[in-house]
């Protein structure tokens, strides 16, 4: 296909020619309702923020222009068939949830998952069942699925219905996603991709430069955070489908979620972002592989710091590393991550994904530059040389594995009260907390509250950390089951 279209810009510029009189919705009717509207975002921006019409095409049912961009990102990705994404990817997420797995249908999965995973089983009625989990004792942070986990949850539970595979995990870290396939496959189960952080992977030159993408691997569903890595506007995203998905069906899914007044703003930054993609993304990557080969090594070569890379392979709970991600160990230089993340912006003026307990993840993608790089490296630094102190009374642990004791929509729907968090100990959560980047909770609905949670819990808020999740925002009191 040629991928040079862009055929929602193209209908959307054509309407912009046209000057139509507008007699529908959004109410700004497209920046004259609102002088200062239009100063912040611009005549052009909302010049085409507009509603579905015929020449547009409707994201609930397509049939000229969003079905041949869709068709176009189906092609780019090596999918069977993409769908347009305006809910971000959670909602693809969400999807891929629903369409698998029904109320009281068993689903297996690494905890380490994002929020998004474990809200759709809220939401479904679905079981969980975790796939063993190793982590790290120097990163504090959870590995890949093993093969030999992964065989273990399908053969202890014959009947579930689907896999969850990270690929990859915000870190990095990737399973043996072609081997988890087969696998699931082999016991008439279907595998599902988050793929939030592995857009890059459809467009890298070589296997041996990046990880394998999850559909070419056998996964029969991937959900692409576009935005991300991609390039295209926040909240944008694609749902890739692999053969074996009822297409129609799954449409029928993504309409029981997904707004019925999608984004043009969204939907035409992923037709361009897709273009640029498929037609320059193994150059594009290639540079950003460039950059955080370059900027590992510099940082590495300080001390203290660890940014680390593929040496974590095992091929076993790391099958393959992510080298585009740029994620550094602080633990030695005797800062949390949170706290490097805090002085790079507070004092220099720079802006990184996330800092958590024991790292912080530089994202290096698209539009990064060599100039920039330097300024990071400098920066980290300098930050050694003026906040380092003792390593000592740093927490190391990151991820705690789970105790489950009920099902998580069970949980959350079922009476509760809240309790001081000090007092929750021994207690079955009814609700989420988690560290927002990276959204992985570190308690869920149904499962119970441990010391070392709370003690987690108290840390990352004594350290700064951003927890979400909770009825109580200032994180002082937690619901649990009656």
């Amino acid at each position: 296909m040629n991928q040079n279209k862009t055929p929602i810009c193209a209908a959307l510029e054509e309407l912009e020619s046209n000057r139509i009189i507008p007699f529908d919705v959004p109410g700004h009717k497209r920046g004259k309702g609102s002088s200062n509207l239009r100063e912040f975002l611009g005549k052009k921006c909302l010049s085409i923020d507009v509603n579905s019409m015929k020449p547009l095409d409707n994201l609930c049912h397509p049939v000229s222009v969003i079905k041949e961009a869709e068709e176009l990102a189906a092609a780019a990705f090596g999918a069977a068939k993409a769908f347009i994404m305006v809910g971000g990817t959670t909602s693809a997420v969400q999807a891929m949830i629903f369409y698998a797995v029904k109320r009281g249908e068993k689903i297996i999965l690494p905890r380490n998952v994002h929020r998004s995973v474990l809200n759709s089983l809220v939401l479904c009625g679905a079981i969980p069942v975790y796939i063993e989990c190793k982590s790290s004792e120097r990163l504090g942070i959870a590995m890949g699925s093993s093969l030999a986990a992964v065989e273990r949850a399908i053969r202890e539970n014959p009947d579930a219905k689907a896999v969850v595979v990270n690929n990859p995990t915000y870190y990095g870290i990737c399973s043996d996603v072609a081997g988890i396939a087969k696998l699931a496959h082999e016991h008439g189960m279907i595998l599902l991709a988050d793929e939030a952080h592995g857009t890059h992977f459809y467009f890298s030159n070589t296997h041996e430069s990046l990880p394998r993408a999850a559909i070419s691997a056998g996964a029969d569903m991937a959900a692409v955070s576009m935005h991300k890595s991609g390039g295209s506007l926040t909240q944008s995203s694609f749902l890739l489908c692999g053969e074996n998905i009822n297409s129609n069906y799954m449409r029928q899914i993504i309409n029981l979620t997904q707004t019925t007044s999608a984004s043009y703003l969204l939907m035409s930054s992923l037709d361009i972002s897709r273009s640029n993609l498929a037609l320059n993304g193994k150059k594009i990557f290639a540079d950003v592989l460039s950059l955080t080969n370059y900027a590992r090594e510099e940082i590495n070569k300080m001390g203290g710091y660890y940014a680390f890379s593929d040496e974590l392979i095992d091929n076993d709970t790391v099958f393959n590393f992510d080298k585009t991600k740029l994620a550094v160990n602080t633990l030695r230089i005797g800062l949390a991550g949170i706290e490097v993340y805090d002085i790079l912006r507070d004092e220099y003026d720079i802006q990184i994904e996330f800092g958590d307990i024991g790292n912080i993840l530089a994202y290096v993608s698209i539009g990064d530059n060599f100039k920039n790089i330097e300024m990071l490296i400098s920066a980290l630094a300098e930050v050694k040389r003026r906040f380092s102190r003792s390593e000592m009374d740093i927490m190391k642990q990151e991820y705690i594995s789970p105790i489950v004791r009920t099902a998580p929509q069970e949980a959350f729907y079922s009476p509760h009260k809240s309790l001081p968090l000090a007092q929750s100990v021994g207690k079955i959560c009814a609700e989420f907390v988690m560290c927002y980047p990276p959204g992985i909770p570190i308690i869920a609905p149904g499962e119970e509250i441990t010391k070392d949670i709370v003690n987690y819990i108290s840390y990352a808020k004594e350290k700064g950390c951003s927890l979400t999740g909770p009825e109580d925002m200032s994180i002082e009191n937690i619901n649990v089951l009656e």
